[in-house]
Order: C-alpha cells, then sequence, then structure tokens
C-alpha cells in the first residue's frame, strides 16, 4: 500500500481534498502510472466521501461504484430496495433490478437519503457526491474508508480488479454543471420549468428538481439545498445524445431564465 498526502494539514498543499472534482485526482493518477499499482483510492478531508481510480486512469464515479456495492448486497438480501439520488447515471437503475433489487431514486442530500433509507429499510443508498450508506453489515452511515474496505473486499475475488471496474455499464456525461441565481431564484425557475416541461417521448420526475429521461439518457435541473445555484448534468448513451439532451434542456432553462449562463460546479 502506497500513502500519498496522509499528513493533516488543514491548508491543503497538494490539492484540494474532494475526490469528486477530476482536477484533484491527478496526483493519485499519476502515482498509480509511475507505481503500476492496481488500483487508487481517494478520500474527501472528512473522510466520508471515496473515489476510486483504476489502473488505466479512469474515474470510476459514484453512481457506477453503486453498481457493483448493489450487486454486493444483494446477493445476501435479494429483493431489497437500493436507493440513489436524482444526479446518479440512468444505467444504475436497471444494473440494480438486474441484480435482483428494487431501484428507487430520490433527492439528493445526505440527510435525506439517510431518512428515505430507514423508512424504506433499504440495506444500502448512495449518492453522485460520493456518500455512500451501508446498513447491510454496518450502521447506515456513510464513511468512505470503509466503502473503501468493501471495495477491496469486492475486488479480491478477481484477478483483474480494474476490468471489473472498467467493465461497469457506462454512458457520456457533462461534469455537475451549475447556473448561478439571486437568493431565492433557483426554486421559483425550477417550478416553472416544471410547469413548462413537455416530453412525450420520455419520463419526467419531479422528485428532485426536473428530470427527463428519455431512452438514451437523461437530462437534470435542481435547485441546490445548500446555494443559490441550479445544478445541471446531461447524460447520453452516445456522445451524440449527450449534445441532444443538453441542447433541449437548456432551451427550456432559458425559456425561463433567459440569462442563464451555464459554468462547471466550483469547490
Amino acid at each position: 500500500m502506497i500513502e500519498l498526502f496522509s499528513e493533516v494539514d488543514g491548508n491543503f498543499p497538494n490539492h484540494h481534498p474532494d475526490p469528486s472534482k477530476p482536477e484533484n485526482l491527478r496526483d493519485l493518477i499519476a502515482k498509480l502510472k509511475e507505481t503500476g499499482a492496481d488500483l487508487g483510492l481517494a478520500f474527501d478531508g472528512d473522510g466520508d466521501r471515496l473515489g476510486i481510480i483504476t489502473r488505466e486512469g479512469n474515474n470510476i464515479y459514484p453512481d457506477r461504484q453503486m453498481m457493483l456495492f448493489a450487486q454486493d448486497v444483494l446477493s445476501r438480501v435479494p429483493g431489497a430496495p437500493i436507493l440513489f439520488d436524482v444526479k446518479c447515471t440512468q444505467r444504475l437503475g436497471p444494473a440494480i433490478a438486474a441484480a435482483g433489487g428494487q431501484p428507487m431514486m430520490y433527492k439528493t442530500g445526505h440527510s435525506l437519503i439517510k431518512a428515505k433509507m430507514k423508512e424504506v429499510n433499504a440495506p444500502l443508498g448512495g449518492e453522485m457526491s460520493g456518500h455512500i450508506f451501508f446498513k447491510e453489515r454496518w450502521y447506515g452511515f456513510d464513511d468512505g474508508t470503509y466503502a473503501g474496505c468493501r471495495l477491496l473486499e469486492i475486488l479480491s475475488r478477481h484477478p483483474d480488479p480494474s476490468k471489473v471496474l472498467n467493465d461497469l455499464p457506462t454512458s457520456f456525461s457533462t461534469p455537475e454543471l451549475n447556473v448561478q441565481c439571486e437568493e431565492g431564484e433557483p426554486h421559483r425557475v425550477v417550478a416553472e420549468l416544471v410547469k413548462k416541461a413537455r416530453f412525450p417521448d420520455a419520463q419526467v420526475s419531479t422528485i428532485d428538481g426536473l428530470r427527463v429521461d428519455w431512452p438514451d439518457g437523461f437530462g437534470l435541473v435542481r435547485a441546490s439545498n445548500t446555494t443559490p445555484v441550479l445544478v445541471l448534468r446531461f447524460e447520453g448513451h452516445t456522445q451524440e445524445a449527450m449534445h441532444r439532451i443538453e441542447g433541449v434542456m437548456l432551451s427550456l432553462l432559458r425559456s425561463v431564465k433567459a440569462d442563464a449562463k451555464v459554468g462547471e460546479a466550483a469547490h
């Protein structure tokens, strides 16, 4: 095992400790190449989120991590509900169903997911932000180190851990995008979007903002829980599908908020 930056220093001299941002994983990817290690794990500053990098330098985002964890948990708790938030890939629900579970999409938010897990007695829940909650063989809270150990337990059964991770279903997706708003504006904008949403060829969910699922990808616009921004994410089975969905959703957004400027989510 090779440690990187494990001395605690609140000034973060190396990089910001947020594994959900690809730029914070460059050192880990470089170290994997340099040492030929099988796997890289990255934790956030308070240790409750996990980032995973394969030997080839591929980032396994939390919604794909959940596919693997769900498969494992469902082998012992068949038929159980598995919870995930609206920002997760469209590929996750079918992967949970294929493993014999009930996929349940819910609102983004650490406390919201935890409360819903309790309500429906889910053995596993996860968010795109990297919080993974294990209730099966654990206590139902998010712990990055524990999630890392569960990952190693699963991968230890396979001769090539990176292959297992690289083989998980994937799509083309944008990073999380933000649109800055006035205080109080995001929820008003989302309410307008929900009213205007007419997508006969897609499935519309309004559980948290507006999520529109087409057969080949999805678009999401929701109000952040913590800051006056709109949070956007677009995904397609092909790059063309992703761009098409992004175009459709942005034109809907601009019909409500003409001055919407889209930028990547800040730290």
